[in-house]
């Protein structure tokens, strides 16, 4: 804007100083026309005055003509102060007021006498004087004499007065103008900066538009057309913002969506370049996008097969769904919608892929399979054996007493057991469904441990299994108690039934503080630890899944449903805690569950 500005201001002093120039000029040479004018008029009137008073009729021989001539050239000049020449009509010169008419030339193809001599009157010539060696100022008048041209009577004055006038003139136009450039100058930059500084501010705002910081604006109070150009950027910017700000909303809205999408998005470009990746797809595929972003779909090192589907899909340009087993970073089930995406000129610009885990899904449709299997199968043994045994008194085993009361005791352990197994299917359908209320409330530990602890001696007993308990006497928690003794029963029994004679089982329960000094951070640990059989690493992940079994015949014969653990998790959930275990076949087992202090 600085260079505009500059050539703006050249461009005003250049117009001014050339406007300025061109009137000293003409005013120069109009007086310099003017000052000869007015000399020609003199000078003409002179002559006529002198032709007039004088007698050009004498008659004699040249040489006394010349002589009587030249005597009175040099008289009249003494008076009209101006040389005075008497030329004869053949040209030759008769008399000079400052030469010698001898040696003086032929003046009848001078300038001035054949201007007089073809128009009868006067005749007029400028030009430059070698005899003087000044410009000089030539004026003719014919001599007549009736209708016969005797000769011509000129005068000559010197133009070097006119000259040092027009030089004088040309000195304070030439003063002027040096002062009317140095005006103009300022003048112009002034007009120049008030021009251009508005221009300078609507493009510094128009820049700023443009690196997106809309937040600027023109300030300008003027109300010419830069102005308005001025309120028009303003109002753009205004416009530009809201969309900005929308587009920014939506922008961030969908980025939200997509980064908290629990599907993995992945969209590939026409090229076949990943060109967007969410968190999910990242966590699915074991890569981050810096990693992908930008390389070709068969460049990123992804499984053959899914490779594959894409290189389909991009073939077809079809929806394509199907299920695939991802064994990167994990062994997961994934269900892959593969969908091109076309312009709205219907042309195809890409591919969006979307990955769903359907590992749980899959693991659920499995486990409720089982679950069926597993019911059926466990109602089935006991109602097999009511109906084998039942039908057995009818056929006339009612006779035998001491036959009949076996069979009907094994009747009725066996419908405990099928009610067991029900009221278990029943109380974790609820606890699943959350529709159990807990009822909080405060719980002094030490005791509460105590009496689930002399619950359970004796069935400890039985097998002269040791139980022990360290409580702190001090700590207090708030819980269901009655679903807090559900947990620590099942465990203490499972403790008992899993643990050879003459075993021990222990209740640990120990208060972790936690990272602030608010007591709602703390944490209780119970922590019930046996010298059991153990359970094998590869069961320890499913022993929480309902009628899962380590030990199918020892689980039946100790009179278990397979459910127990399956509801103690799901209480240690509904008390937003957590459940543990650690075991060791032919060691023990340990469960460490962690409930916060406080609800």
């Amino acid at each position: 804007m600085k260079m505009f500005r500059a050539r703006l201001t050249l461009i005003f002093i250049a117009l001014i100083g050339a406007s300025v120039l061109m009137a000293g000029l003409f005013m120069a040479q109009m007086l310099q026309q003017s000052y000869i004018d007015s000399l020609k008029t003199n000078m003409e009137r002179e002559l006529r005055i002198i032709l007039a008073t004088m007698d050009w009729s004498h008659r004699g021989s040249e040489p006394e003509l010349m002589k009587e001539f030249s005597e009175r050239a040099v008289r009249l000049k003494q008076f009209a102060d101006a040389r005075v020449t008497y030329i004869r009509g053949d040209g030759k010169v008769m008399a000079d007021s400052d030469h010698d008419p001898a040696e003086m030339e032929n003046h009848l193809n001078r300038e001035e006498i054949e201007a007089a001599a073809s128009s009868g009157k006067v005749g007029y010539a400028k030009r430059y004087s070698s005899t003087i060696g000044q410009n000089m100022l030539y004026v003719a008048i014919p001599v007549q004499l009736g209708e016969r041209t005797e000769g011509y009577l000129r005068l000559a004055m010197s133009l070097a007065e006119v000259e040092q006038s027009i030089r004088k003139v040309w000195y304070v136009l030439l003063g002027g103008l040096v002062a009317v450039f140095l005006l103009a100058g300022l003048i112009s930059y002034r007009v120049a900066y008030g021009i251009t500084r508005p221009i300078e501010l609507i493009t510094s705002v128009a820049q700023q538009i443009t690196d997106m910081n809309y937040k600027y604006r023109v300030r300008l109070n003027k109300k010419d057309e830069i102005g308005q150009l001025g309120h028009a950027i303003n109002r753009m910017a205004d416009s530009l913002q809201l969309q900005m700000n929308r587009i920014l909303e939506d922008e961030n809205r969908l980025k939200s969506v997509l980064e908290n999408m629990i599907s993995g998005v992945m969209m590939i470009d026409r090229e076949g370049k990943i060109v967007l990746l969410n968190r999910s797809a990242e966590d699915i595929l074991g890569f981050s996008a810096q990693e992908l972003l930008g390389k070709k779909f068969d460049q990123a090192k992804q499984q053959f097969e899914f490779t594959q589907l894409i290189q389909e899909c991009i073939d077809v340009r079809e929806h394509i769904r199907d299920e695939m087993i991802f064994y990167y970073p994990s062994e997961r089930i994934l269900e892959i919608n593969l969908s091109p995406i076309s312009d709205s000129s219907q042309e195809w610009t890409g591919l969006l892929i979307v990955l769903h885990d359907i590992t749980a899904v899959r693991r659920l449709e499995r486990m409720r399979s089982e679950f069926v299997a597993n019911v059926s199968h466990e109602l089935k043994t006991p109602i097999a054996a009511v109906k084998g045994f039942a039908e057995t008194l009818l056929a006339g085993a009612l006779n035998d007493k001491e036959t009949a009361r076996s069979f009907l005791q094994i009747i009725f352990d066996e419908s405990e057991r099928l009610n067991r197994l029900i009221g278990d299917i029943l109380e974790l359908s609820k606890i699943e469904s959350k529709r159990i209320p807990l009822q909080f409330s405060p719980v002094h530990l030490e005791t509460f441990v105590g009496h689930c602890v002399n619950v359970m001696r004796t069935e400890a007993a039985k097998k002269s299994i040791e139980l022990d308990m360290q409580v702190p006497e001090d700590i207090y928690m708030e819980a269901d108690e009655d679903r807090l003794r559900q947990i620590l029963i099942n465990l203490l029994s499972n403790g008992i039934n899993y643990t050879p004679e003459g075993g021990k089982v222990k209740v640990r329960v120990e208060q972790l503080l936690g990272a602030t000094s608010e007591a709602a951070d703390d944490k209780v640990r119970f922590t019930i630890v046996d010298t059991g059989i153990g359970i094998p690493k590869k069961d320890l992940p499913r022993i929480f899944e309902r009628f899962y079994r380590v030990d199918k015949a020892r689980s039946r014969s100790s009179g278990g449903t397979g459910l127990g653990l399956s509801i103690v998790k799901h209480l240690v959930e509904l008390h937003k805690g957590t459940i543990r275990v650690e075991s060791e076949v032919g060691v023990g087992t340990k469960f460490e569950i962690d409930m916060p202090m406080i609800h």
